[in-house]
């Protein structure tokens, strides 16, 4: 079992959402978040004072998933939330050692 994180444009949270779907993910945690890459951040201008907005809006989307569909949920988010400029964000992907559904007490990918 793999998670798969993803930090993405908020606008483009919908996208993925749906292709997600399509893939027959079931279950996904999305959070949002701060954040800065190589971008920086950048200035903004308000009530006539210009300041600099260090941390960026982000949507943090997490996706416990089986290792057979790991390929295709990367590919999935990777088209989804691409906009060619900078700042379109990460996919971490990391081992998932144990999944636990609370209401039922399945464990392991039975969980997901």
């Amino acid at each position: 079992m793999k998670l798969v994180t993803a930090i993405i444009k908020p606008f483009k949270l919908d996208s993925v959402r749906d292709a997600l779907s399509e893939l027959g993910v079931a279950g996904v945690t999305v959070a949002e978040v701060k954040g800065f890459g190589r971008q920086k951040g950048h200035t903004e201008l308000y009530r006539g004072a210009e300041y600099v907005v260090d941390f960026l809006p982000k949507v943090k989307v997490e996706i416990g998933i089986d290792d057979d569909k790991l390929d295709a949920v990367i590919d999935a988010i990777t088209l989804a939330a691409r906009t060619d400029k900078i700042g379109d964000g990460k996919i971490f992907v990391t081992d998932l050692v144990q999944a636990i559904r609370i209401r039922t007490g399945e464990t392991g990918p039975d969980a997901l």
